[in-house]
């Protein structure tokens, strides 16, 4: 279909704007990963799609879209984590940590990382997982390998320097086929919207008012899972397990954040522990996150 026609029902202005059909959403998505119409036409677009906003149904149509280009390879017994492309500004990454403390309860990790996106500017995981040894059970999958129509978009979104819809929709690729997932998300309006996108796709789905939009807990927070159509609400605060750990203000460089994951404080372990306690609990390793992170003590 013409591709105008998409530009056209985002672009137009609140009067004139439309939601794509979730075949449409599917056309426009295919489209735009084949690049078989211009760059200039896939920012205008992208901008368009992000200021109507962006609907569920054309989310899903683009993820189902999504699900056809990647290339899987099954991890078992894990848990996806869906980080942001645009990386973590102002403190350090800790799944590194996570995954030692995992490890003897024989529960995988799945990140994903690629080139820098809009619009953080932060340390990115593809770094820190091209700078450290991971623990055989951290597993990273590099999007140029497994999804390289999106990576290949890298440069058209670097250019329109704003976050698009792509940002939402490529957390979760499930390139590892886990059971289990989890994702960051700042607002709670934003909660029942990526539940109704992701959730279906795995056994039990969490998200979680995690550090700069990662599913990191670093600070007291709100973490939501489904399950058989349920959603529980829960509320977590470190310093009940005793973690009095002070997040950054200041912009933190690679070197940095490595610096921290190889010489990790107390309190910064501490804090791997309550991450590792919820991820167990999501991936129903443990009945609770109290029992979970009684088990790691």
């Amino acid at each position: 279909m013409d591709f105008n026609k998409y530009i056209h029902a985002v672009g137009t202005g609140p009067k004139g704007n439309r939601n794509l059909s979730f075949d449409e959403s599917k056309d426009m998505m295919e489209q735009i990963l084949n690049q078989s119409v211009h760059s200039e036409q896939i920012a205008a677009f992208l901008l368009g799609w992000r200021l109507k906003p962006e609907t569920t149904d054309e989310f899903k149509g683009a993820v189902e879209v999504c699900d056809s280009f990647i290339t899987n390879t099954t991890i078992k017994n894990s848990i996806e984590l869906g980080y942001p492309f645009d990386g973590k500004a102002k403190n350090p990454y800790i799944f590194p940590l996570v995954a030692k403390v995992l490890q003897k309860f024989e529960l995988n990790i799945v990140i994903c990382g690629d080139k820098l996106t809009p619009a953080k500017g932060g340390v990115t995981v593809k770094e820190i997982c091209s700078s450290i040894e991971l623990n055989s059970n951290a597993h990273y999958f590099d999007r140029t390998n497994f999804f390289k129509e999106m990576h290949n978009l890298s440069e058209i979104r670097m250019r329109l320097g704003l976050r698009t819809g792509l940002n939402t929709i490529e957390k979760l690729p499930r390139v590892a086929n886990s059971e289990f997932a989890i994702t960051g998300v700042f607002h709670k309006p934003y909660v029942k919207k990526y539940i109704e996108i992701f959730a279906h796709r795995y056994k039990r789905f969490a998200l979680i008012q995690g550090n700069e939009g990662t599913p990191e807990l670093f600070s007291k927070c709100r973490l939501w899972i489904t399950n058989d159509n349920t959603v529980e609400e829960f509320k977590i605060n470190p310093e009940f397990y005793g973690i009095n750990y002070t997040k950054s203000k200041e912009t933190i460089s690679l070197e940095e954040s490595i610096n921290q994951l190889n010489n990790p404080s107390n309190e910064y372990l501490k804090l791997a522990k309550l991450n590792a306690a919820v991820y167990m609990f999501i991936a129903d390793k443990a009945k609770s996150i109290d029992e979970a992170f009684e088990k790691l003590n």
